[in-house]
C-alpha cells in the first residue's frame, strides 16, 4: 500500500510530538541544596536582661551551615589583597579575639592608628568598631576588606578568588542556596559565626551566678566589691556583660588627638567619644583603650584612680564620681581591682576548638 503524502506528513508530525513529549519526561539534572539547619545560640538564661539581649536580624538567621562558611571565611587569607592576613590575624582566639599589638597591623605591615577591638559576646552589641561607625556585624565586615589599612582588597577580586578555591560554592550553596557568592553572602556568614563567640563562664559567673563560694579568692571578692561599689568601674561596665551600650570620653586626654564618633558624625559634642569595651576576659586583651596606651591592667587601674582628665572637652555625665572626686583607691584596692578583672577569664571559650581554624 503506497501511502499519501499528507499521511506521511501526519505520521512524521506525530512522530516528533511523540518524541518532544518523551524528552519532556527525562528528569533534568539540577543543582540544588537542602535547606540550612537552623541554629540557636547557646548561652545562660540570666545573660538576658532588659537593657541586655542578643540582637539577631530576621535576614541573617543563624545556620550550621552558614556558621562553618563564616569561620573558614574569618581565617581566609584570600580576603586581603596579598593573600597574606586574614580577619584572625588581628583577632587572636588566645587574647579574646583581640590583637596584643598596640596598633593592628594589615597588608605589607601598614600600622593604623587603634587597637583590634576583642570579640566577644557581639550578638549583644548596638554598634561597632571603637567609633561606632559600624550599626550591625554585617556592615561591620564590609569594611576590613577594602580599608587601606587593613585588608585592603575589593570585593570583586575576593569573589573570584573563592570561587577558584575548592569548596566554596559548594558551601554558599548549602548555606544560602545559591553559588553564585557576592559580597553579601560573605559578610552574612561572617556575621554568624561571630555571633557565635559567646563567653559567659568565667570565675565571676560561677561564683555569682552558680553561688560557688569557691571560684574567687579573698582578694578578688573585695576586688568584685569595689567593682560594684566605690570604685565606679560597673557605672559603665554592668552586667551580665560588663559592657554597656555607650559611647562616652571618659577624659583620657585634656586634648583630644583622635575624634572618635566626632570624626564620623562631624559633630562636636561627639569629640573624643568611643565605645564601651567589654571586660570579659580583659586579662588577656592587652592592650586597653582604642589605640592601646596602657599594656597591662595595673595601668588601667592607675588612670581610673588618679589619671582621668577632668578638663577634658565632652568629659562624659556619666562619670560623675570622678567629677565630685569620690573614687579614692589606694594601692591594696588597686591590686584588688586588678585581681577582680583576672576573675572575667574564661578560658573554655578561649580554647574552644569550634572557634579555631577549621580542619582542611
Amino acid at each position: 500500500m503506497v501511502l499519501s503524502d499528507r499521511v506521511l506528513t501526519c505520521l512524521l508530525l506525530l512522530t516528533v510530538l511523540w518524541a518532544v513529549g518523551c524528552e519532556r519526561q527525562r528528569p533534568i539534572a539540577a543543582t540544588y541544596a537542602a535547606a540550612p539547619t537552623p541554629m540557636d545560640l547557646s548561652y545562660p538564661e540570666w545573660a538576658v536582661t532588659e537593657e541586655h539581649a542578643p540582637l539577631l536580624p530576621y535576614d541573617n538567621p543563624l545556620t550550621r551551615e552558614g556558621i562553618a562558611l563564616g569561620r573558614r571565611l574569618f581565617y581566609e587569607s584570600a580576603l586581603s589583597r596579598d593573600g597574606d592576613i586574614a580577619c584572625s590575624s588581628c583577632h587572636l582566639q588566645e587574647h579574646a579575639f583581640s590583637d596584643p599589638r598596640r596598633y593592628s597591623r594589615g597588608i605589607r605591615d601598614r600600622e593604623g592608628t587603634r587597637n583590634a577591638m576583642a570579640l566577644v559576646n557581639l550578638a549583644w552589641n548596638h554598634f561597632f568598631f571603637w567609633d561606632a561607625r559600624g550599626l550591625t556585624l554585617e556592615l561591620q565586615a564590609f569594611e576590613p576588606v577594602r580599608d587601606h589599612r587593613e585588608q585592603f582588597n575589593s570585593w570583586s577580586e575576593v569573589v573570584q578568588r573563592l570561587k577558584e578555591r575548592p569548596g566554596y560554592e559548594e558551601q554558599f550553596l548549602q548555606a544560602f542556596g545559591t553559588m553564585d557568592i557576592d559580597s553579601l553572602h560573605v559578610v552574612y556568614a561572617l556575621a554568624q559565626f561571630e555571633r557565635t563567640l559567646i563567653s559567659f563562664d568565667s570565675p565571676f559567673d560561677r561564683f555569682h551566678y552558680a553561688c560557688d563560694s569557691t571560684a574567687l579568692t579573698a582578694t578578688q571578692i573585695r576586688g568584685k566589691d569595689l567593682f560594684f561599689g566605690r570604685a565606679h568601674c560597673a557605672d559603665c561596665h554592668s552586667l551580665p556583660l560588663f559592657q554597656d551600650h555607650a559611647v562616652a570620653n571618659i577624659g583620657l586626654d585634656s586634648v583630644i588627638t583622635d575624634p572618635g564618633l566626632g570624626g564620623v558624625s562631624g559633630k562636636a559634642w561627639h569629640m573624643g567619644r568611643f565605645k564601651t569595651p567589654i571586660l570579659r576576659n580583659c586579662a588577656v586583651s592587652a592592650p586597653y583603650m582604642h589605640d592601646g596606651r596602657f599594656a597591662t591592667l595595673e595601668e588601667v587601674v592607675d588612670f581610673y584612680a588618679e589619671g582621668v582628665h577632668l578638663n577634658t572637652a565632652n568629659f562624659d555625665d556619666h562619670m560623675y564620681a570622678w567629677k565630685l572626686g569620690v573614687v579614692q583607691l589606694d594601692s591594696t584596692d588597686r591590686q584588688d581591682l586588678v585581681h577582680f578583672l583576672e576573675a572575667l577569664t574564661d578560658t573554655a571559650f578561649l580554647n574552644d576548638p569550634a572557634f579555631g581554624p577549621p580542619l582542611e
